[in-house]
């Protein structure tokens, strides 16, 4: 499904099966004899099977199709290896290039990933199940691509639209949104949602996630914005309304953290149940894993941030961590 939001502008929604986000934002620009998609969804069929039929009936020729890639979570940019061609260039931020190529680095993440979460109170046999259903294992990429690495300032033109980039980590550690001055649009992608709120996690190498994200909602709060295109769900207006609910929320969600801390040492996945997650499973024990290991990284996230602010510490307790109000 498709729709022209402005002029040569569509947003084609591909299916996320069996996904909380339900489905993704994809964004298609008409240049003059090119064009740009912003957004791949999943690799796998569903979303393959949508994006063709969709690209089919705007007339665009893949070959002389680009692309841009928000950032490296597998919804985003799964599917492009089934999408680019040899005359294609695949836009991406600097950061999350090696990241996505770099085979090694890929496994050797996902094993300190796994370290920490086990060294952290997350159940070793829950932990297998959340890794082997993960939607990053199961449909990211499988080969290596020629990224067109960018960064802050750099700029797309395409037809009648300008983009600068703007790097705005914290829901991963490169994101990166474009800005269109004329024309006063944010492509948000996973920065700024508004029906649902970005998932802040636990990055192996990232000293505190969250301060990172809410540095750059600060970032883009002054921007001169009348429409912001997310990853996800509805299309808004008023970003500056929005980045003000998501601090909120962030402040809300430090505020149970420290509820929970409050009658002893807990370890971040002890903390995990005190936190008021949107999601249809009446208590914490009824999550499946996979929405186990997303929560953990929210509330991992949140106690780091935390840590760092001076307000909590952590202590070795046999082979867990666990954290306490100093």
């Amino acid at each position: 499904m498709f729709e022209e939001i402005l002029s040569n502008l569509y947003r084609i929604e591909i299916p996320l099966p069996k996904s909380p986000l339900k489905t993704l934002n994809s964004y298609l620009i008409k240049g003059r004899g090119r064009f740009l998609l912003i957004d791949t969804g999943m690799n796998r069929e569903e979303c393959l099977s949508e994006m063709s039929a969709s690209l089919e009936k705007l007339n665009v020729d893949l070959k002389k199709t680009d692309f841009f890639i928000t950032h490296l979570h597998a919804d985003h940019m799964g599917l492009t290896e089934r999408l680019t061609t040899d005359t294609s260039i695949t836009y991406f931020n600097k950061v999350e290039a090696n990241m996505v190529n770099d085979v090694s680095e890929k496994e050797e993440r996902w094993g300190k990933m796994a370290a920490i979460y086990l060294s952290n109170g997350f159940p070793e046999d829950e932990l297998e199940m959340a890794i082997k259903s993960h939607p990053g294992r199961r449909f990211g990429l499988t080969r290596q691509i020629d990224f067109f690495t960018l960064q802050e300032g750099n700029s797309i033109e395409i037809g009648d639209y300008f983009f600068r980039c703007i790097e705005t980590p914290g829901h991963s550690p490169g994101h990166m949104c474009l800005y269109e001055a004329n024309r006063k649009i944010l492509v948000a992608g996973d920065h700024i949602l508004f029906d649902i709120t970005p998932n802040i996690t636990f990055w192996p190498g990232v000293k505190n996630s969250l301060k990172d994200y809410l540095a750059s909602l600060e970032k883009v709060y002054p921007l001169d914005v009348n429409l912001v295109l997310p990853g996800h769900r509805s299309i808004m207006k008023d970003h500056r309304k929005r980045i003000r609910e998501l601090k909120k929320h962030h402040q809300e969600r430090l505020d149970e953290v420290l509820i929970a801390l409050k009658d002893g040492a807990k370890s971040a996945f002890q903390v995990a149940p005190y936190i008021t997650w949107d999601i249809k499973y009446k208590s914490w024990e009824l999550f499946p894993a996979q929405q186990k290991w997303f929560a953990f990284g929210e509330t991992f996230a949140h106690l780091k941030y935390l840590e760092e602010e001076g307000i909590i510490r952590r202590e070795t307790q046999g082979d867990k961590t666990v954290f306490l109000l100093k």
